[in-house]
């Protein structure tokens, strides 16, 4: 038997559930980020794709795109938010976050943020944040 055949036909023990026969609700769901289009969000220079979004729990995984000074206004994050960042920089009143730099926030941080030359990041929100001046999070 091959690696492949090993992996995707495993053997299942009793009481768990057989990989290959799992109902439609618990299957995985694969998204191709590079044919979504880019939506513009409710600040200047910044645009979104979002992943992920569950408006039960608030949950959100957005992929943002940042133009060179696009600022994300005054926010406080009510639960921890996990950003990988993929090009560009990050910058807020604590240091700068890099290409392949993460960086994660508890909830109860507050903090203003802008990228001095853009920046495509990962973002992996467990309730939405609060803005400062009213805005709207970018998923409801």
């Amino acid at each position: 038997m091959s690696i492949a055949e090993t992996v995707l036909k495993p053997q299942v023990p009793s009481g768990w559930l057989d990989p290959t026969k799992l109902p439609s609700n618990l299957m995985s769901h694969y998204i191709d980020p590079s044919k979504m289009e880019w939506a513009p969000s409710k600040f200047p220079g910044i645009t979104t794709k979002v992943l992920y979004a569950d408006p039960e729990s608030g949950m959100s995984t957005i992929l943002f795109k940042m133009e060179p000074g696009a600022i994300v206004p005054l926010h406080e994050h009510t639960a921890i938010e996990q950003t990988y960042m993929l090009e560009g920089s990050l910058v807020d009143q604590e240091g700068a976050a890099l290409p392949g730099h993460f960086v994660w926030r508890p909830g109860g941080h507050v903090h203003q943020a802008y990228s001095p030359n853009g920046a495509v990041l990962l973002s992996i929100f467990m309730k939405p944040n609060l803005f400062a001046n009213g805005t709207e999070f970018f998923v409801k």
